[in-house]
């Protein structure tokens, strides 16, 4: 299936993407992070709070992308379904009810069970904001908007340790989570206002996960997409002990290191955003994917041949991050456009299986510990392989810049 035109920004009861639409949607993709980000500094602080074990603050976070990504499954087909405003509200209401139980949790059991609720209600909003930006655009402006939306809530990663640090030092690791509760509140009233219901046929029978899936096309982007989460996640869970245990660099330089690489991401997906009416998007995959690789495999050989040096790592990581802009968010663009009459399921197995890959990856990069980068770029070597096999056997569904 060929796009070569794209549908009319309006929605048949005349809904449209307007500035404070946008807004809200950049508003819920950057939940995550900051709800994560702000809080991982307090870990140490919250452990002696909480009377708790290290192990049991952990698992506080994987609580929440375990909340997250059954949200995102879910909440897909049901907006599908019944639409997006009325579900969306109510998301935003109990992620801003969870968010203070958080701040309020006076056991560690509380919290988990809090921080499940808080990511559940999360992902559910993350995958309706998602599905509203595909209920308004098409084509070629569907993805400058799916990456603007990528680029700006970017920001999150970089800004969310720094307010989470600076917190800390003003005040209790506690209002961290009231100023997640605050933005989920100021989301409440912003879609009340501001947002309208987007889905063209309102009460129309979902298309579960397993018919969607059956397309072909859709399920090849699909591997991309995850497997580009997949990639970061490798990098993520790694990077500290290849910079910091291996190579000696300080916390506060290896805190500058990975804000840099989380800059060159965003910058690439705004660049991909400003390329989506002038390049086809399967082209700018291809490229971020190729990048992907090269960085990977000198990765790979600066891990089994030279114990990993620091420029080799440095630069790696830099490319190698700042090539996912150009792969996840226009992989994940070019799987949307396969499926038009069921955004929602699709925005959710999109959801479901970048969180699922990362939560799979993360503990198998990290196999080879302090010592060995080995098995992070065999990783990223194999999940780029993939990926790009995946995208040279996938000929349909190509978007514009105009693509046959």
């Amino acid at each position: 299936m060929s796009l070569t035109a794209e549908r009319p920004p309006q929605t048949r009861d005349g809904a449209a993407l307007t500035a404070t639409v946008l807004g809200t949607v950049v508003l819920i993709t950057a939940i995550a992070p900051l709800a994560t980000d702000m809080y991982v500094p307090a870990f140490p602080l919250v452990t002696r709070d909480l009377d708790a074990s290290a192990a049991e603050v952990q698992l506080t976070l994987t609580t929440f992308f375990v909340g997250m990504a059954l949200g995102q499954l879910l909440g897909g087909p049901f907006s599908d379904r019944a639409g997006r405003r009325r579900p969306l509200l109510v998301s935003l209401m109990v992620l801003t009810v969870a968010s203070a139980l958080c701040a309020f949790s006076p056991s560690i059991g509380l919290m988990m069970l809090a921080r499940l609720v808080q990511g559940f209600s999360g992902g559910w909003a993350m995958v309706i904001a998602r599905s509203v930006v595909v209920d308004l655009t098409s084509g070629a402006r569907m993805v400058r908007t799916l990456n603007l939306v990528s680029g700006i809530a970017g920001v999150a990663p970089i800004a969310g340790p720094l307010i989470g640090a600076a917190i800390l030092q003003l005040s209790h690791w506690r209002v961290s989570f009231w100023v997640v509760a605050a933005l989920a509140a100021v989301m409440v009233v912003t879609v009340a206002i501001g947002v309208p219901e987007t889905l063209r046929h309102p009460g129309a029978p979902p298309r579960w996960s397993g018919q969607v899936l059956q397309n072909r096309a859709f399920t090849g982007y699909l591997v991309v997409f995850a497997f580009s989460m997949g990639t970061i996640f490798a990098y993520v869970a790694t990077s500290a002990f290849v910079l910091q245990s291996m190579n000696g660099l300080s916390p506060v330089v290896y805190s500058v290191d990975f804000a840099l690489n989380a800059v060159g991401l965003t910058v690439a997906t705004l660049v991909a955003a400003r390329l989506a009416d002038r390049v086809p998007t399967r082209t700018v995959v291809g490229a971020g994917l190729i990048a992907t690789a090269v960085a990977g495999a000198a990765l790979l050989v600066g891990a089994v041949w030279f114990a990993m040096p620091l420029p080799v790592a440095l630069i790696g990581f830099f490319v190698l991050m700042t090539a996912q802009g150009l792969v996840g968010p226009n992989a994940g663009a070019l799987a949307s456009a396969q499926v038009p009459d069921h955004p929602g399921t699709g925005s959710a197995l999109l959801g479901f299986l970048q969180w699922c890959t990362a939560g799979v990856i993360a503990p198998l990069a990290g196999l080879g510990g302090e010592r060995s980068a080995v098995p992070m770029a065999a990783i990223v070597l194999a999940l780029t392989s993939f990926s790009l096999l995946a995208l040279s056997t996938n000929q349909k569904g190509s978007l514009p810049c105009v693509e046959s």
